[in-house]
Order: structure tokens, then sequence, then C-alpha cells
């Protein structure tokens, strides 16, 4: 009973920052991936030019 009460606990507040391999910091990770990738979108629509090519790394 006690490990199941660890499993919700852990899941009870799905927006803390915690270090290590649990749910919430693939939650976080997923997020920050999103706004990185848009970022990137966002410089090709707006400059008109690759990432890469944006930072001049080609």
């Amino acid at each position: 009973m006690s490990a199941n009460t660890n499993i919700t606990s852990l899941n009870k507040n799905r927006n803390a920052w915690r270090w290590g391999f649990t749910p919430q910091t693939e939650i976080w990770n997923g997020r920050l991936a999103m706004i990185g990738f848009l970022s990137a979108v966002l410089i090709e629509v707006f400059s008109g030019q690759g990432f890469l090519h944006y930072w001049g790394l080609l």
C-alpha cells in the first residue's frame, strides 16, 4: 500500500520542479522542447533564413 501511495503523491503536483527521472521532469522537458522548437520556427519565418544560417553556423 505504501508503494501505491508514493506513486500517487508523485503524480499529484504535475508542475513541481523535481530532479531525477520523475514524471514531472519529463513534463518540463517536453515543455521546454516545445518552446525551443517554436523559437526555431519563428526565427525561420521572420528572418527568411534557416536557424543555422541565422546564427552564422552554415
